[in-house]
């Protein structure tokens, strides 16, 4: 069960797109992790830079879109730059998309 709400919440999280990159943050890598327990929700994601000034923008999307998986009662955003996001950490979609060559 668990394993098929996580699945949820990554599917309604690719609803999240970076004002900066125009993709969504599933595809680039910004979600390192999503565990489930008793329909409390925490997300663990990043940003391109800590810096980056759409941190809350992203984090309160992604608050809101995973409250809205059924089953959800809380949610909880912890926004962490460790691991530093790269470019690597995308899916091979959003690196076409954005015009990343592949590395053979």
């Amino acid at each position: 069960m668990s394993c098929d709400l996580v699945a949820r919440i990554k599917d309604a999280l690719r609803v999240v797109i970076d004002p900066e990159l125009g993709a969504n943050i599933v595809d680039l890598g910004f979600v390192y992790d999503i565990s489930v327990a008793d329909g409390a929700v925490r997300i663990t994601m990043t940003a391109t830079t800590p810096g980056c000034p759409a941190s809350g923008f992203l984090k309160e999307g992604v608050a809101r879109s995973a409250s809205q998986v059924p089953g959800i009662q809380t949610v909880d955003v912890l926004m962490t730059f460790e691991p530093a996001w790269d470019p690597s950490m995308m899916s091979a979609e959003a690196k076409t998309s954005l015009g990343f060559a592949p590395v053979h």
